[in-house]
């Protein structure tokens, strides 16, 4: 039976580097929101930051991947969901689908302390990495915080939970 791993918690907390290692070590393919919204609208991006533009194509995206993550499911093969998932209804609705193809579901919440998460996306801004995909001002930072759905306890009890405050 396939797995979806579905990663999720605060921005610069260390999500999109702990999917690719989890790819790497779970044999698994990672299907990324940032590395899809880049190719497929990063060209096309407004100059001043227009949140309805932005939601719009990333509703765009998530359908694409949720069908690419359906068909290496039927292949067999396990996928690695790195979409943010700050809402808890968008965590639940990808479960849902999950359970609808009899795919097995592992959460994984990764997370950080504020300082250290605010650093990191900082910092990425300045080195452009691995994982950099686009800037994200202080203003963005703050305003992506508020947007983020705790999790519940009922998620945790299954979870794996990722604490990357202690590395850099």
């Amino acid at each position: 039976m396939s797995k979806i791993h579905i990663v999720f918690g605060p921005q610069g907390a260390g999500k999109s580097t702990y999917s690719k290692k989890l790819a790497i070590d779970a044999n698994a393919v990672h299907l990324s929101i940032d590395a899809w919204m880049w190719a497929m609208y990063g060209a096309d991006l407004p100059k001043t930051m227009n949140l309805k533009w932005i939601m719009e194509r990333v509703e765009r995206c998530e359908k694409q991947i949720w069908a690419t993550a359906k068909q290496i499911g039927r292949c067999g093969g396990d996928v690695i969901l790195d979409l943010g998932f700050t809402k808890l209804a968008k965590r639940k609705q990808f479960k849902a689908l999950a359970t609808e193809q009899n795919m097995q579901i592992q959460v994984h919440y990764v997370t950080a302390p504020h300082a250290t998460r605010k650093a990191r996306v900082l910092n990425r801004n300045i080195e452009k990495g691995s994982t950099f995909s686009f800037e994200v001002t202080p203003g963005m930072f703050d305003f992506m915080e508020g947007e983020l759905h705790s999790p519940t306890e009922e998620e945790l009890a299954n979870a794996i939970i990722v604490d990357t405050g202690t590395k850099s």
